[in-house]
């Protein structure tokens, strides 16, 4: 998909640069938006040219404003209209779970620069990015007991490994909207920035990854950690970090990761995402809805 009508996707410099980009209605999310970018993600996984994917909102005042609550067509705001018996039925899934489900499947790092409001799925989205960065401006809310619902987006799951199950709770109990100090204090996000140098502090960081880093290596790291940390016993991370490392230091970004230490230079790691993963990759079974 190229023709998206609800956010923008722009590459430069080994970088992605995901926009949601409905600032007449502050960003709301609605089910356009969340397949957009699942399909941009596909894309952006499949482009060896991308190292890196920055998150953002068009305009000043946000970057997601939460679901749509005049959604399009009108009908049910938070869920499918239809009336079903069966629960594991694919059209009770959570469209913003669905969203961070695609998401935590990235072989790509992801950063978010939130320059403003993120309230409901607009916070609970950027839980299965990798590292926040917020706008001096920014405000968040986990507002849903004050909407009737429940937190959505797999979030039970992301925020209290992000935050700790305390913070997570209190965020969630209040469903208050707290600012970007608070967020930081709490752990949700790396650091705050005047608006006009929150993408620049984005993009250098991007750039840092996309210039000295194995896209393998990043991949594999990328899984290892957000998988293998739930895991029951360290055992289980050891298997597969003994696996990777017996693997890819026969590889030529290994090789070329040394040379260019040597040789006191800027490397150039030949490896490819789209075909050079290790033979084990992936390693887990795909989990199914049920």
């Amino acid at each position: 998909m190229s023709d998206y009508t609800q956010i923008i996707v722009t590459k430069a410099g080994g970088i992605a640069t995901i926009t949601l980009n409905r600032p007449e209605k502050m960003n709301a999310y609605t089910r356009t938006m969340g397949e957009e970018i699942i399909a941009a993600m596909d894309d952006i996984d499949a482009d060896d040219a991308v190292r890196a994917v920055i998150f953002t909102g068009s305009g000043e005042r946000a970057f997601c404003a939460g679901a749509d609550l005049t959604p399009e067509g009108g009908g049910q705001v938070f869920s499918d209209p239809t009336e079903v018996e069966d629960l594991s039925d694919p059209r009770v899934r959570d469209g913003g779970g669905l969203l961070t489900l695609r998401l935590f499947e990235s072989k790509k790092p992801l950063i978010c620069a939130c320059n403003g409001v993120a309230v409901g799925v607009g916070a609970t989205m950027q839980l299965a990015m990798d590292i926040r960065l917020a706008s001096a401006t920014a405000r968040y809310g986990f507002v849903f007991a004050r909407r009737g619902i429940v937190p959505e987006a797999a979030s039970s799951w992301f925020l209290p490994r992000i935050v700790g199950i305390s913070q997570a709770l209190e965020w969630c109990y209040t469903g208050r909207i707290f600012d970007a100090e608070e967020a930081k204090a709490g752990g949700l996000v790396r650091s705050i920035h005047p608006p006009e140098d929150l993408l620049i502090a984005a993009r250098t960081l991007a750039s840092e990854i996309a210039e000295n880093t194995s896209a393998i290596s990043v991949a594999m790291t990328r899984a290892m950690m957000w998988r293998l940390s739930a895991a029951d016993h360290p055992m289980e991370a050891h298997k597969i970090d003994s696996r990777a490392i017996y693997r890819l230091s026969r590889g030529a970004d290994a090789k070329e990761g040394i040379a260019s230490f040597l040789e006191k230079r800027r490397p150039a790691y030949p490896g490819k995402v789209s075909a050079d993963m290790p033979d084990f990759y992936p390693w887990w079974e795909a989990r199914p809805y049920a």
